[in-house]
């Protein structure tokens, strides 16, 4: 059963029976500096079960470490971003319609393109018997929803060698001759920036004046083990190349990709093989790192220094119209498989 989302007035009339006590001890509170008595206690919170919140993703992150300790790290993380130029989505319009202004529609076709992939992943298993799943819908600022999948595979499924990779990721130009579709829809899709010295105003290069992706990746003529989580895939210095934006780019700026998904879907649809085991916290923390905010501060005082974290969430997300269509048809916005159970636990002096 889908969980039913409450609005910002259901919670306010909750608080009475909600123990927002226990957040803040009263020996943590006099630590603190507190030296009123009249403000212990009194804290307006955003429960757990309000669905994109602080406490929420928190708990859908240790919900998704537990499968790690169950299961063991994650074999892939794939990620899939709507594209408003789906033939779906287009046949639908009007003649003075336009894509930016349907998001009840893009929703609608993001879905069900979600469902498609879930069917390929984990009922026909084309990448291998599936262990454990888990996924997020995201929204971007620009309107343009994603998803991200962390998979872990079973045992006899699980991929030990750069060979094996190879079978699910390519990082390449395929060749325009022999696959003129899937050459068109890399260079469409899965093609980086360009940026650096390039382009250093790309939106990539705002921190340090350095690409966040790091790219342009090196050449490499084999797949091979990284030092982090992802392996080093497999980029030939072979002489393709590619003109985008004026300017001419190689192997080393493609995304990694699966040539069939990315066939199939038409849409930036990012897969890496998680090699190693390093950096699988920061992965859960990114893909539960909640939605897109604004920075902005609001000048009026709160009655009595009251900290009210529900008018504090509602000033501070950034909802595109995309998320509010997805949130009205109740569309799951994260999932998880198998479900966890937790277990309630008293803490003394909680």
């Amino acid at each position: 059963m889908r969980r039913r989302y409450m609005d910002a007035m259901s919670l306010v009339q909750r608080q009475q029976h909600l123990r927002t006590e226990v957040y803040k001890g009263l020996i943590d509170t006099v630590i603190g500096g507190e030296t009123s008595a009249s403000n212990i206690g009194k804290r307006i919170i955003l429960p757990a079960s309000f669905i994109g919140g602080s406490r929420d993703m928190r708990r859908r992150y240790m919900d998704a470490m537990s499968l790690v300790q169950r299961y063991g790290k994650p074999d892939i993380f794939l990620t899939m971003t709507c594209n408003p130029s789906w033939l779906e989505i287009k046949k639908h319009l009007a003649d003075e319609d336009e894509i930016q202004n349907r998001p009840d529609l893009v929703s609608r076709v993001f879905r069900v393109k979600i469902e498609q992939l879930k069917d390929d992943l984990f009922k026909k298993n084309l990448f291998g018997e599936v262990a454990a799943y888990t996924y997020v819908i995201k929204f971007q600022k620009r309107g343009l929803s994603h998803a991200h999948f962390l998979i872990i595979l079973k045992q006899r499924s699980k991929m030990f060698s750069p060979e094996a990779y190879d079978r699910i990721v390519s990082a390449e130009l395929p060749d325009p001759k022999e696959s003129p579709y899937l050459h068109s829809l890399v260079l469409k899709h899965m093609v980086h920036g360009p940026c650096g010295v390039l382009n250093p105003n790309c939106p990539c290069m705002r921190q340090n004046r350095k690409c966040r992706n790091n790219y342009p990746k090196d050449f490499s003529a084999y797949t091979k083990h990284g030092r982090n989580s992802y392996p080093i895939y497999k980029r030939r210095n072979d002489g393709k190349s590619v003109v985008i934006r004026n300017h001419t780019l190689d192997n080393r700026w493609i995304v990694p990709y699966n040539p069939y998904f990315l066939a199939k879907f038409d849409c930036h649809i990012n897969v890496e093989i998680c090699s190693g085991i390093e950096a699988v916290k920061y992965i859960y923390k990114y893909i539960y790192k909640g939605h897109d905010k604004v920075m902005y501060q609001i000048s009026s005082q709160q009655t009595e220094n009251i900290i009210d974290e529900i008018r504090n969430f509602q000033s501070a997300r950034w909802i595109c119209a995309p998320e509010a269509m997805w949130r009205i048809f109740a569309f799951d916005l994260t999932n998880i498989h198998p479900s966890v159970m937790t277990m309630h636990l008293h803490l003394q002096n909680h």
